[in-house]
C-alpha cells in the first residue's frame, strides 16, 4: 500500500456476494454482471484510482479482462452474513482466506464486523474476525476492518447500522483491539450522521483509516462529497473506499463521479 503522504482511492464491489444487489432505488442494479464489470473497468481506468475491493468472482473477471494491471487488489473475506437473513449477524468467512490472498499475491484483505448486542452471532463473528486479523498479520498483509454497531428494527426485523458518533466511536474502539497485534490493521469507517463530530470520532484510534461510501442519502451527491471532503482532512484518514455511490451515481455519470471523488484527495 502507498507510503506516508499518499492517499488511497479504492472502488468497492463486494456487495453481491452477500446478496446485497441494490443501488439507490434499483433493487437489482448490481445483478447484471456485465453491466457491473463495465462500470468497474471504467472506474478503474480513471486517473487517480488505485485499485479495487471485491469478492473472488468479481476479481477473477477483472483479472481476465486485464483491468487489475498495476492496481491494488483487496479481497473481501467474510460474506456469510447474507442480507436480510435470520443469521445475518453470524457473518462467517466464506470468501478469501489469508492464505488465498497470500498465494494470489494480492495486497490486502477486508472484513466486516457488525455487532448487535442482542444477537449471539456477533460474538462468533468477532472471534472469527480476530483470528483473521492474526492470520493476516502472520503474512504481513494489511487487513481493513469495517466495524458497525447494528440493531434490528422491531417492526420489520431489518438490520440497521447505527451511524451516530457515539456508536461509531464504540465500534472503532472494538475493532482496533481485535487479534494479537494491530500492526497490519486498517479501519474502514463511515462518516457519521453528524459530520461535524468526525474529528472526535477519529480520535478513538491511532490506526490508519479509510472512509467508506455507502448509498447516497436523499439523492444528494454533492452533500455526500462535502462530508467526505471534511473527514479527509483528519490526520489518520488515508483515503476513500467507495462502491455503489460511484458505480451507480444519481446522474448516471460514473467517470464524473469517480473523478470528483479523486479530486477530494
Amino acid at each position: 500500500l502507498p507510503g506516508a503522504g499518499a492517499r488511497l482511492m479504492i472502488i468497492a464491489a463486494d456487495h453481491p456476494a452477500r446478496g446485497a444487489l441494490g443501488a439507490g432505488e434499483r433493487a437489482f442494479a448490481m445483478a447484471d454482471r456485465g453491466d457491473l464489470l463495465g462500470r468497474l473497468c471504467l472506474a478503474l481506468s480513471r486517473p487517480g484510482v488505485d485499485g479495487v475491493l471485491a469478492s473472488a468472482d468479481v476479481l477473477d473477471d477483472l483479472l481476465l479482462l486485464g483491468a487489475l494491471d498495476g492496481k491494488i487488489v483487496i479481497g473481501s473475506m467474510n460474506r456469510g452474513g447474507l442480507a436480510g437473513a435470520s443469521f445475518e449477524m453470524d457473518d462467517r468467512f466464506t470468501g478469501y482466506r489469508a492464505e488465498d490472498l497470500d498465494r494470489l499475491g494480492f495486497d490486502a484483505g477486508k472484513l466486516l464486523l457488525r455487532i448487535d448486542h442482542e444477537d449471539a452471532g456477533s460474538l462468533r463473528t468477532m472471534e472469527a474476525a480476530a483470528r483473521a486479523v492474526d492470520a493476516m498479520a502472520r503474512r504481513r498483509l494489511p487487513v481493513f476492518v469495517e466495524p458497525f454497531l447494528s440493531r434490528r428494527e422491531p417492526a420489520t426485523g431489518l438490520l440497521r447500522n447505527d451511524l451516530s458518533p457515539e456508536a461509531v466511536v464504540r465500534s472503532i474502539a472494538i475493532a482496533s483491539g481485535l487479534g494479537g497485534t494491530s500492526a497490519y490493521t486498517w479501519l474502514k469507517v463511515p462518516v457519521t450522521d453528524d459530520p461535524d463530530a468526525m474529528a472526535r470520532v477519529m480520535e478513538t484510534s491511532t490506526l490508519p483509516a479509510v472512509l467508506l461510501g455507502g448509498d447516497i442519502k436523499d439523492g444528494d451527491q454533492d452533500a455526500t462529497y462535502e462530508k467526505w471532503r471534511g473527514a479527509l482532512q483528519l490526520p489518520t484518514v488515508q483515503g476513500l473506499v467507495v462502491g455503489r455511490s460511484l458505480l451507480y451515481p444519481v446522474d448516471g455519470d460514473v467517470a464524473g463521479a469517480v473523478d470528483t471523488a479523486v479530486g477530494l484527495l
